[in-house]
């Protein structure tokens, strides 16, 4: 796996013990440099799994090298779903397949319980985690939400606004059974594009103005897209862009 403490085994399981919800809490201050105020506390990781909620972590060792957090939610319709709310994983071992394997294990632990949905938020710019999420687990995107989180202290955000597609992974659908059984189901007639350009981070970077108005740009074409009915159902990438494919969408 790569490093001095690394194993050949990741082990991933629930975490129970307080002494782990602080290892999760640590874990933020290591990954994304979160000030105190940003951080997602013991408490809620104590009360996350008393409610219906998860909180899962993976191990190399005894050592904890990544954790996902998710809390029950409800919809208006009446559907209990669940929100997956953080998943972090030590830089030293992202790349690795840690992230899909947290992922998966949350799904299969939903569908024991007969649960069908679990959503989460992604930043539509960090391309590598679109096409993760869209082409390697199955989640689809129908709704966008402007500056969620407001502005944080994350080196990750640059100071700029939280705008975040909202990812939805219907659990036991075909599509995404498919999907994770390595066949890729075919894609609706696609009828809208919104294109990233592959340097975006670069550009976050160095110029941040241009970088918000990428973000602005893109935020735009996401609300007009989700207006019109579409949804996000698939993602191609090349050396220049990542483009996010938009479509008619239902559940199956």
């Amino acid at each position: 796996m790569g490093g001095s403490e690394a194993t050949n085994v990741i082990e991933v399981r629930p975490l129970r013990a307080h002494a782990e919800f602080g290892d999760a809490v640590r874990l933020q201050q290591q990954i994304w440099s979160f000030s105190d105020i940003e951080l997602l506390p013991v408490r809620l990781f104590v009360v996350a799994t008393k409610i219906g909620g998860q909180a899962l972590g993976a191990f190399d060792g005894g050592r904890m090298i990544a954790f996902c957090l998710a809390i029950p939610g409800l919809k208006s319709n009446g559907l209990s779903y669940l929100h997956s709310h953080m998943l972090g994983v030590l830089p030293e071992y992202t790349n690795r397949g840690i992230g899909r394997m947290l992922k998966l294990e949350q799904r299969n632990e939903a569908m024991l319980r007969g649960i069908e949905l679990i959503e989460w938020t992604f930043d539509p710019l960090e391309l590598k985690n679109a096409y993760f999420n869209i082409e390697r687990l199955g989640a689809v995107v129908r709704r966008f939400v402007l500056n969620q989180y407001g502005t944080t202290t994350s080196a990750l955000h640059s100071g700029m606004p939280t705008d975040r597609c909202v990812a939805e992974w219907w659990t036991s659908s075909l599509y995404v059974e498919a999907l994770l059984s390595g066949q890729r189901p075919p894609l609706p007639e696609i009828e809208g594009r919104i294109v990233v350009p592959a340097a975006i981070q670069t550009i976050r970077r160095e110029d941040p103005k241009q970088a918000r108005e990428v973000q602005k740009s893109v935020s735009e074409q996401f609300l007009r897209g989700f207006e019109r009915g579409l949804a996000v159902v698939g993602f191609e990438r090349t050396e220049k862009e990542g483009i996010y494919l938009l479509g008619q969408w239902k559940l199956e």
